[in-house]
């Protein structure tokens, strides 16, 4: 079974950034369930080098780095179903 490891960029602790951190903890309770998950959270504030590195122009922006291919979805990321289609989860194992 594939590891899929998420990467979310937010600027701040701001209402936007918190419904999409609580949108993809969700995502991975309960959509994710069963799957080994990764998330980690980057504030571009606090860590504005890595956000150059990746290239963030526009929080939030989720990365997905594992299974391959590499997603972006930048901005609103309140979809669940959408949010999984886009990144084209659940891996197929």
């Amino acid at each position: 079974m594939s590891k899929i490891v998420l990467h979310l960029y937010i600027a701040g602790q701001t209402p936007r950034a918190e419904r999409a951190i609580n949108t993809l903890r969700q995502m991975i309770e309960h959509d994710l369930a069963g799957y080994e998950c990764e998330l980690t959270i980057i504030d571009v504030l606090a860590n504005p080098q890595q956000a150059e590195e990746q290239k963030i122009l526009a929080t939030p922006t989720l990365i997905k780095s594992l299974p391959l291919p590499h997603r972006r979805v930048i901005g609103d990321l309140s979809n669940v179903k959408d949010l999984l289609n886009v990144l084209n989860l659940p891996p197929q194992s």
